[in-house]
């Protein structure tokens, strides 16, 4: 592929960020969008430009011209249910009138509660969560849309991830880590749970868009193998050089809380993914595309770098 192609990434954060990371190391031509039209630590020649993705004419503009986008925007998790559908309509209609590939990044809460049984691409679509059901919903619109020849699209989906500039993820383990604080876990601290490196997932990401054989599928995202959160957390405190401390919240705990954070009260109805096993199996996407997953150390390491050079404002 020409590096004069241009490759639009909807959404500046973690993943965005991740993807578009992946891109350039291709060579590719990057245009990132948001909000704002503002982004801080990005690679020089990479664009980024403001724009509204809830308008379709204004994505069809911002991708022209792109062999592919990347679908990496998402409302606030309490938002979801009133704003995910009509941003990814206008999406998939903007991109129609592009001619672009739409490659969306996803997650596993379409599969429902697998009762420790690996999840794989295509396992049973079997959502009984609020925002299970909206995933789902949204993945069906994609591959719909593609059925019917609307637009070329493929999904990549991830397990929980962390990473760099995910501030989900440092607010509750990587920042704490760092000055000594406790950590927080969710339901059972003692069984496996697959977690994804969010550079693996934009790379998976990028993958995806530079491969037309990908299109029409779902791939999961490689990653480490499963570990226990409390095996995950002494991870991070051992490279952050600090004593493992730790705060399991269980589901009466999050009710309290979340009558003061909507977003912990969104966690709620999620907390099956951490009472049993939450395994994934990405061996379909490492076997087509020859990827691996970074080592979770190093993955570790290179999170805790990140928020030790970018501390708190």
């Amino acid at each position: 592929m020409s590096s004069s192609e241009l490759h639009v990434v909807f959404g500046t954060g973690p993943l965005g960020k991740s993807t578009m990371l992946e891109l350039v190391k291709h060579g590719k031509q990057v245009r990132m969008v948001n909000r704002s039209g503002t982004a801080k630590n990005l690679p020089q020649g990479v664009e980024v430009v403001k724009g509204d993705a809830y308008d379709s004419a204004q994505v069809a503009q911002l991708t022209k011209g792109a062999v592919a986008v990347y679908q990496c925007a998402q409302p606030h998790y309490y938002e979801w249910a009133e704003k995910f559908p009509p941003l990814q309509a206008a999406i998939i209609e903007g991109v129609s009138q592009s001619g672009a590939k739409l490659i969306v990044g996803d997650n596993l809460y379409m599969y429902g509660d697998p009762n420790g049984k690996p999840i794989r691409e295509d396992s049973p679509i079997n959502p009984h969560t609020r925002k299970g059901k909206v995933r789902a919903a949204l993945s069906q619109v994609v591959l719909d849309a593609h059925k019917s020849g609307k637009i070329r699209a493929a999904i990549g989906r991830a397990s929980d991830f962390f990473g760099p500039e995910d501030e989900v993820s440092g607010g509750l383990t990587y920042r704490p880590a760092l000055v000594g604080k406790t950590a927080n876990a969710l339901g059972n601290a003692d069984v496996p749970h697959t977690y994804t490196y969010v550079r693996d997932f934009g790379t998976l990401l990028a993958t995806l868009g530079m491969n037309d054989k990908a299109l029409g599928q779902i791939w999961f995202t490689p990653s480490a193998p499963a570990i226990t959160q409390r095996d995950y957390l002494q991870k991070i405190y051992n490279e952050a050089g600090q004593p493992l401390k730790i705060r399991v919240g269980t589901r009466p705990i999050l009710r309290v809380m979340g009558l003061f954070d909507k977003n912990v009260r969104e966690i709620i109805e999620m907390m099956y993914e951490f009472e049993k096993p939450f395994i994934m199996d990405s061996s379909k996407a490492e076997k087509a595309f020859g990827l691996k997953a970074t080592p979770l150390d190093v993955a570790i390491k290179e999170t805790i770098a990140y928020f030790r050079a970018n501390p708190e404002a």
